[in-house]
């Protein structure tokens, strides 16, 4: 049996070794290298982005202070957290020019598993997709599912189609993904997808009671 997530204080997590920082960070946005390399940095409170290494000649200038957290402040909550997370993607899709910066956001992006997936290996992406695969029509459904996937990742290629589904059935979400795949604007694309990941990991937090 797969054992329940869970998150550390916020407090402790700057001093927390990485291997528990990784983790937390896979919990509320799945595993993947590239959120590692931009978010480890940030929590532990050393260098913002823009001494990441390999990705500061490819960041557009920093947000405005609203959305900046100076160094020397802590995060007082996961929220925060996330949401800075988030300021730090944006700036990313910001730096369309840059191959290297796009190339790290759709890693990050593609690390969500595709919907309607047989296979899924994150506990909270079972559960949040769970109505996707279940009650009448699901196999006829799920082929639709399957085909609508393929179709955005081909008008879209390197990234994959996200949306915090939040209860909603399958029938909505297609027709989310029929609208952004006639849409065809990448751009856009990456930023309902960054505000898909933040939505997903305040909820996650949210559910594992780690908010403040």
């Amino acid at each position: 049996m797969t054992a329940t997530p869970s998150l550390p204080s916020i407090s402790s997590l700057p001093t927390a070794d990485e291997e528990t920082i990784k983790s937390v960070l896979d919990t509320l946005f799945e595993p993947s290298p590239e959120i590692h390399a931009l978010a480890v940095p940030v929590i532990q409170q050393k260098n913002r982005i823009p001494a990441n290494p390999g990705l500061t000649a490819d960041l557009p200038a920093p947000l405005p202070p609203s959305t900046n957290i100076p160094d020397d402040v802590p995060f007082t909550s996961y929220a925060s957290l996330i949401q800075h997370i988030g300021a730090l993607l944006h700036q990313l899709a910001l730096s369309s020019s840059s191959p290297a910066a796009q190339a790290t956001l759709h890693s990050i992006l593609g690390s969500h598993p595709r919907l309607g997936a047989k296979k899924v290996d994150s506990a909270q992406s079972r559960a949040e997709q769970a109505q996707l695969n279940t009650g009448a029509g699901a196999a006829d459904e799920a082929e639709r599912l399957a085909a609508l996937n393929a179709e955005y990742e081909a008008r879209f290629p390197g990234l994959r189609y996200v949306v915090f589904v939040n209860g909603r059935g399958r029938d909505l979400v297609m027709k989310d993904m029929r609208r952004r795949i006639d849409r065809g604007d990448i751009r856009a694309e990456e930023r309902e997808g960054i505000q898909a990941m933040i939505d997903i990991a305040l909820d996650r937090a949210q559910k594992l009671g780690s908010t403040s």
